[in-house]
This record gives C-alpha cells, sequence and structure tokens, in this order.
C-alpha cells in the first residue's frame, strides 16, 4: 500500500493511500472509522489495519473521500515526522566523498554505523520547491531510502528489528557543502549544512510491497537520480553495507523508538555532486529540477528556489 498527505478538496492535510489513478481520503472514504492522518494511522496501525484492507478492496471512483490523482498536490506523507535520523551506511558514498577530501574511511566506520539528527520540522514533499541558503554556493542533493518506524522498542536486536518497520520512502537529505565543510572543521555537525530541508516521498510504502525485491536480507531496489532530466546518479539498495536492521539496532541502543521516526540510509554511491565532482555537474541553482526515482518506489521531483 502506498500511504499519501495531501489536501482534500476542503484544503485540509489529511491523509490515505494512492491506488493506480485513485486517491483515497481514509478518514472520509471510511466514515470516519479511520483518522484523518498517517502518523496517526502507523500509530495505532493494529486497530486500523483490517479497516483499510476491506476498505481498499471495494473502493472505487465515485465513492466518497475518492478523488483522481490529478485533482489532488500530494504533499509529504509523514508531513512532522516524530525525529529524522540519517545514516552513513553505502560504503562506496563514504571512499569517494572522504577520498575527494583526501582522507580515507576511519577503522571505526567498520565498526557500527553511524547517523546524526537532522531538523524533522523542515520536511518537503513532492514537487515541494526548496529553497537555497542565502550563504550556500554549494548546493547538493543526496539519493537516498528512509525506512519509518512503526513499532515503539528499545535496545532492539538486528533478529527483531523488521518487525519494528512500518514502510520505507524515498529521501532526498538536501546539502550546503560548503556551509558543511567549514562547521565540520569544528568536530561537530553537520548541522547547519543540512537543517534547511530534506524531501520524502511521493508516498510512504508499506514494507510488504518491497518483498518481491527481497533478496537475503536486503532489497533489490534500483536508484537514480537526474537533474533537468539528465542522470548522474545510480546505484542499488543492495550494495549497502549496513541494512536497516543493524541501523535500527544501533539507534535504539539504550533509547526507545517511537512510531513515525524516519531513519535514512545515507547516500548510495555515485548519488550526489559532491561525489560525481563539479567537472560532471556543477552545483545545484535556482531553477534546476531534482528527480529521485527507487525501484518500488517511486519518483521524488523537488525544484530549487533561489
Amino acid at each position: 500500500m502506498k500511504l499519501v498527505s495531501f489536501k482534500n478538496c476542503s484544503q485540509n492535510l489529511v491523509g490515505g493511500w494512492v491506488d493506480g489513478e485513485l486517491v483515497v481520503d481514509m478518514h472520509e472514504a471510511s466514515g470516519g472509522e479511520l483518522p484523518n492522518q498517517i502518523f496517526t494511522l502507523i500509530e495505532d496501525w493494529d486497530d486500523h489495519a483490517d479497516t483499510v484492507k476491506e476498505l481498499a478492496a471495494r473502493i472505487e471512483f465515485g465513492d466518497k473521500g475518492v478523488y483522481h490523482e490529478a485533482d489532488v498536490q500530494l504533499h509529504a506523507p509523514l508531513p512532522r515526522p516524530v525525529s529524522f535520523r540519517d545514516f552513513y551506511a553505502f560504503e562506496q558514498h563514504v571512499k569517494t566523498a572522504r577520498g575527494k577530501r583526501g582522507l580515507d574511511v576511519v577503522p571505526e566506520w567498520y565498526d557500527f554505523p553511524v547517523f546524526y539528527f537532522s531538523n524533522h520540522l523542515a520536511i518537503k514533499g513532492p514537487q515541494d520547491t526548496v529553497d537555497k541558503p542565502h550563504s550556500c554556493e554549494w548546493l547538493d542533493y543526496e539519493l537516498e531510502i528512509a525506512c519509518i518506524i512503526g513499532k515503539e522498542g528499545k535496545d532492539i536486536t538486528v533478529e527483531e528489528a523488521e518487525e519494528h518497520i512500518f514502510g520505507y520512502c524515498i529521501l532526498n537529505d538536501w546539502s550546503a557543502r560548503d556551509l558543511q565543510r567549514e562547521e565540520m572543521k569544528v568536530g561537530l555537525g553537520p548541522a547547519k549544512g543540512k537543517d534547511f530541508a530534506t524531501s520524502i516521498g511521493p508516498w510512504l510504502v508499506t514494507k510488504d510491497e518491497l518483498e518481491a525485491y527481497r533478496i537475503g536480507d536486503r532489497f533489490d531496489l534500483e536508484m537514480t537520480a537526474s537533474v533537468n532530466g539528465e542522470l548522474l546518479s545510480k546505484g542499488n539498495y543492495k550494495d549497502i553495507h549496513y541494512t536497516f536492521a543493524e541501523m535500527i539496532a544501533r539507534a535504539s541502543e539504550g533509547v526507545t523508538l517511537y512510531p513515525g521516526e524516519v531513519i535514512g540510509s545515507g547516500t548510495v554511491g555515485t548519488g550526489c555532486i559532491l561525489e560525481l565532482g563539479t567537472d560532471i555537474h556543477p552545483w545545484l541553482k535556482p531553477g534546476d529540477e531534482v528527480e529521485l526515482e527507487i525501484t518500488g518506489l517511486g519518483q521524488l521531483n523537488n525544484k530549487i528556489r533561489g
């Protein structure tokens, strides 16, 4: 199931799902049985799962609360996540990005997955414009996958982690590379180089939909990024060094994870201009449109505004 947030005919932000060319307002279509926000649905999924499946099986165009996709504007599926942790889990990205600065991969990177917290209140959705920070000249995209926590837990083991995942979506961890470069010299961050925007969407895909792509503890998902229609980045989730199960185990050590928390994979190999080099493509500028696409997860488009 592809869960979405969108504005209905009354211009209220509501939750539901996409079914082909149809978009369903779950609260209206269910006569009030289902909540009107995706976060609440995730939080109380066990209480609502049967109603969702029954409604999804019989819904059709013309029913109350059912719209054509052309008549609605999708927003970020989780407009206000509980939190956002972003990991650094693709070895190729780590090697290349550090190599650009004349650095090797530190041995500790292979000991455990690392992450940082970013701004969960600066979330963008599909087709939203992203404002380039005024002091930034080196604006970059980052091609990533995110998983969304669906079940509370603490000290979660790798073996238990799968049951705590609700679903997945595309993630673009926008980066002001010049700001990030300077602040990282202090030995803390990234923070200011990242906190202005993160895009997720176009929908939140429940984890069952990715089973067809499973290869052991990974998924065979092609990941691409284009700027103004030009293909720049191409990788695959199956090449990740640390799985989401390992990331969740690390994040939950001594800490409780809650439904609605977002965990990013970090950038796939070749998945940003920093890796590719500005001889391949210059830093992003106002008017550029970035399109990320991942097998099974759709396309996420955003345009840069100065």
